[in-house]
């Protein structure tokens, strides 16, 4: 079983194996998300993949154009002042 030690801050690192058995990187973020069944926490990697989020936006009903897109960027930012 792996362990670590929380700082006078809050933070611990986590062992080389559990992050190796996770796929986790330097910068990547995790999630702990609480377990009623069991009254633990679990550690879970929040990083996706860029394929991961293909499908997430519908395409539109209509072609836009890049004016149309231009307009609407132009808008968002004068009422964003």
């Amino acid at each position: 079983m792996a362990a670590a030690t929380i700082t006078s801050k809050g933070q611990i690192t986590i062992p080389v194996d559990v992050r190796n058995r996770l796929g986790l990187q330097s910068g990547d973020r995790i999630e702990f998300c609480f377990n009623g069944a069991t009254g633990r926490y679990e550690v879970y990697p929040v990083t996706r993949s860029l394929a991961s989020l293909k499908g997430i936006v519908k395409k539109p009903t209509k072609p836009v154009s890049i004016e149309d897109m231009n307009l609407a960027v132009e808008e968002q930012g004068a009422s964003a002042r």
